[in-house]
């Protein structure tokens, strides 16, 4: 890591510990948004992280976000993942090259005064956020969208969203565009509150659009192209995801550590750490967290210096990370027993947490599948 990704990462570590720890447990109670965290970000320039230098941004690659973001996520993961999806509307948009607002909005977000997202999921499709079932219809110079988005990370709070449809005139779910839609845009409204096991301040929830009327000029890809775009910057979600993942299971494992060190049994007269079982349990938690930690490094520098295994390691990123949390996670709530259900420790809001990303598009089983699929040559979709 350079001295340049330690600063990034430094200033992540000073909002994680100043700002996300103090409120992360409020904003899990209430279900609320964060926006405190979501403020220190905007004054750190972290939401700037990944927008190039040309534009005020920070201009870092993928090492230096995913280390980003498994910090934020180890003190508040809907913090996390409200910028995960933050930075997935950015690179959108640093792609469009043909948006004419394109530069205004990137030095919005690098001076901290922009928030994005995506808004891909749709009640009809379900989990396979790639093949919309709304359809753009074309009136000119103006596109209308109609649709019923599902799980609209930071919905009816993002500046801004990165809209997918069915391309007007095509009968074929795949053949999509992306459009850049305002937050006061007309039409745009957030369908009801969001209340999820976990995750519970990152405000995803569901979002229609009823006649929305975007200029051509706001489209983000090519008219058919969007599908194109959405993998193009899938990989930077993929490794976001497992970061995310990561960072959940590691506050576990610190704060299963904590609990064994500081909690004593008195008629023995000794700590917790004593017992052999939970040493054994914490030990499988920190290799397996080591483990994670090295293999999203891994992925991170695929992506750096795409190859012939590029692909391969992205898919399983995400899936191994998700499955691991899961573990983890299990075994601290195991490790930490009473205290852990009766929810007087965080590991309780990681055991919840870390549920999310399995069954977030792309799925851990259809993760699986594209795995295997790679593997036997064959087409993902």
């Amino acid at each position: 890591m350079t001295q340049g990704d330690k600063t990034w990462v430094g200033r992540a570590e000073a909002v994680a510990q100043d700002v996300l720890a103090r409120h992360a447990e409020d904003v899990d109670r209430q279900a609320r948004w964060p926006a405190e965290g979501l403020a220190a970000l905007g004054e750190s320039g972290l939401l700037g992280l990944t927008v190039p230098a040309s534009f005020g941004g920070g201009g870092q690659g993928p090492g230096t976000f995913a280390a980003v973001i498994g910090t934020l996520a180890e003190h508040c993961a809907s913090t996390a993942m409200i910028y995960l999806m933050h930075v997935c509307g950015t690179q959108t948009i640093a792609e469009a090259m043909a948006f004419p607002q394109r530069e205004a909005v990137l030095r919005a977000a690098a001076a901290g005064r922009h928030l994005s997202t995506l808004a891909f999921s749709e009640k009809g499709s379900r989990s396979h956020f790639w093949a919309p079932v709304s359809q753009a219809v074309a009136e000119g110079d103006t596109h209308r969208l109609s649709a019923e988005k599902s799980f609209v990370t930071s919905a009816g709070h993002a500046d801004s969203y990165v809209v997918s449809a069915r391309s007007a005139g095509t009968t074929d779910p795949m053949v999509s565009t992306l459009y850049y839609v305002p937050r006061d845009t007309p039409g745009l409204t957030t369908s009801g509150p969001w209340n999820g096991l976990g995750l519970r301040g990152n405000a995803s929830a569901p979002m229609r659009l009823e006649k929305v009327a975007v200029p051509t000029r706001h489209r983000l890809s090519g008219e058919g192209e969007g599908f194109a775009l959405m993998m193009s910057v899938l990989p930077w979600f993929q490794l976001g995801s497992a970061a995310v993942s990561v960072g959940i299971a590691r506050a576990a494992t610190a704060g299963t550590r904590q609990h064994l060190l500081g909690t004593r049994l008195e008629h023995l007269a000794q700590p917790l750490a004593a017992l052999p079982n939970l040493r054994a349990r914490l030990a499988r938690m920190q290799i397996t967290v080591d483990a994670q930690q090295a293999f999203l490094g891994h992925v991170a520098r695929q992506m750096e210096t795409p190859g012939p295994t590029t692909l391969l390691a992205v898919l399983e990123g995400k899936a191994a990370a998700a499955e691991a949390a899961l573990d983890v996670t299990d075994l601290a709530m195991r490790a930490c027993g009473g205290a852990a259900f009766g929810r007087q420790l965080t590991v309780e809001r990681n055991f919840r947490d870390a549920r999310a990303a399995a069954v977030m598009a792309p799925t851990t089983d259809v993760l699986y599948d594209f795995v295997g699929k790679a593997l036997l040559g064959m087409p993902l979709f």
